[in-house]
Order: structure tokens, then C-alpha cells, then sequence
């Protein structure tokens, strides 16, 4: 797929869905409304670097750019155009379209909503995250886990939270699937188990046999917890991949490009690069395919 159409399918309309007040009632899935086929209404730029920001392999998404809707009960900063925040600069990262930072007030959280054709990753921060779907699973996920649910054909779902007396924050990325209308699917795991200090440990992967949750794409996920002054090197995966850096908490060093808390950045052309943690730091990193 070119560049132009590859654009072309990068908006997804179904955001919407995803901010409606807990309890609504449930949504069928058809083309009318699939998270997949509404990406077609717009067309916005991929991972192009402002005049601003970086040049050529890089691009820089400060925390303080980040798109912002408080709805009261949810509190949401986007690193790509979501729902109502729309950039055109900003509309993907390569095969990765969705990158939202939520916060949930108590009791509060999504009603039922369709989704289709869409890998979608939780990763709670703090408090917990209530997830009930059509396929009958029902499930808590927290602080130390990772979720993964592969859309497919279509899938209703609903996430509240648990807690009645205190927010739940969590991190909700979509990634572009590499295999459509496959059967949905469902999956959640610890990852306090395999979590290593001072370097990066896999959480996700294309693989159902390696380390951490698979999804339906050549993508790899990565976290880590860095003391101050700690270095390393990331190798790409898959020639032709990228990898968006997102700084959970701290702040630490890139190839020279110094970052803060919920900084985003984004390199690609590239076969490794090399990192640096200049306070303690948490770190996420995505990578994922360039091209669809």
C-alpha cells in the first residue's frame, strides 16, 4: 500500500464511541460505524516532522502539545487526533494510531461500544480497570498487567472502573492490524514476573510463543524502569520498522534529544539506537511497521 492510501485510512472515526458515559446501551457493528471502514473520512499527515521539531528519521511530540478533553468523569490527553482533537500532523505513527492517556474517575468509566478490525492494547498505571466484552469475558486488569484484544470481525465491549473511591489511570493504544477480520480475541497477563531493572523487558509481540501478549502485526512492545544514569541500546526487530518513545515518568536522552515526562518520540531508518536515562525513569516503547 502507498503512502497516499495508507493516509487515507489512518482516521478512526469510531473514537467517538470509545468517550460515552458508563452503562450505555450496547451498539451492533456494521460498516456504518466500524472503527476499520471510518478511517476513510479524512486525511491527515503520518509521522512527518514539524519545521519545528525534528528533520528527516525523527519527530517530537512534547507532552504540553498533546490533544486534551476532560468530559469530568474521564480526562484524556491524545498523542494522535482522537474523537474531537484533530491534527493533521498528527494523525499516526506509522501503523500505530492510537496512543490515549486516561484518567477515570471512581465508579465511572465506557459503556458498551463496538469496535472491528483494530489491535487494541490497556495498559493500567494505577487503580483498576473493569473489561466486559460480547465474547462473555469479564475480567480486572491493574497496575502490572497488560491487555490485548484483536477486534476482528467485530466485538462489543465496556471498561469501567473498579474502584469506588479513587481514579483509575491507564494507557489505551490502538495499532492497525496486518490481518483483517480474523475471530475476536481476548487476552490479559502479569508482567511483574518478567519485569527487569535498568533495561528494557518485551511485553508484546507477533509471536503467540515469546514473551509478554501477541497481536496480529509485526509490532513489539517494550517497558522499562531505569535508576539515573543508566544506558542501553535498542535493536529493531523487523528492518523497516520504527519506534515511538513514550516517557512514562522522568526524563532521559535519545540520540541526543532530551525528554521529559509524557514526551513522545518517534525514529525510524534506523537499525538500533541509543538510550540514556538522565533521572529515574519509566519508558515505553513501540515498535511498529512504518507502512501498512
Amino acid at each position: 500500500m502507498n503512502r497516499k492510501e495508507f493516509l487515507k485510512k489512518s482516521l478512526i472515526a469510531g473514537a467517538a464511541a470509545s468517550i460515552m458515559p458508563a452503562f450505555a446501551s450496547a451498539i451492533e457493528v456494521n460498516d456504518k460505524n466500524s472503527t476499520y471502514n471510518r478511517m476513510l473520512d479524512k486525511v491527515g499527515f503520518n509521522h512527518l516532522p514539524n519545521k519545528e521539531e525534528k528533520t528527516m528519521n525523527t519527530i517530537l511530540h512534547q507532552a504540553n502539545t498533546r490533544g486534551h478533553a476532560n468530559h469530568g468523569w474521564l480526562d484524556s490527553h491524545h498523542s494522535f487526533s482522537f474523537a474531537n482533537y484533530h491534527n493533521p500532523e498528527r494523525m499516526h505513527f506509522g501503523v500505530l494510531r492510537v496512543l490515549n492517556d486516561d484518567q477515570v474517575s471512581a465508579g465511572m468509566g465506557f459503556g458498551t461500544h463496538p469496535h472491528d478490525n483494530m489491535e487494541i492494547i490497556s495498559i493500567p498505571l494505577e487503580g483498576d480497570l473493569e473489561h466486559k466484552d460480547s465474547m462473555g469475558n469479564l475480567a480486572v486488569i491493574k497496575e502490572g498487567d497488560v491487555q490485548i484484544m484483536s477486534a476482528g470481525t467485530g466485538i462489543m465491549h465496556s471498561e469501567y472502573n473498579r474502584n469506588k473511591e479513587k481514579a483509575v489511570k491507564f494507557l489505551q493504544i490502538w495499532v492497525f492490524p496486518n490481518k483483517k477480520n480474523v475471530e475476536p480475541r481476548y487476552d490479559q497477563i502479569s508482567i511483574k514476573n518478567i519485569e527487569k531493572k535498568n533495561e528494557f523487558y518485551q511485553i508484546l509481540s507477533p509471536s503467540q510463543e515469546d514473551q509478554g501478549v501477541w497481536l496480529y502485526q509485526d509490532a513489539w512492545f517494550h517497558l522499562g524502569k531505569f535508576d539515573a544514569g543508566k544506558q542501553t541500546r535498542y535493536s529493531i526487530n523487523k528492518k523497516g520498522n520504527g519506534v515511538y518513545v513514550f516517557v512514562l515518568d522522568g526524563e532521559i536522552e535519545i540520540e541526543g534529544q532530551q525528554l521529559g515526562k509524557r514526551d513522545g518520540f518517534g525514529i525510524w531508518d534506523i537499525d538500533s539506537f541509543n538510550f540514556k536515562s538522565n533521572s529515574n525513569a519509566r519508558v515505553l516503547l513501540l515498535e511498529v511497521p512504518m507502512s501498512l
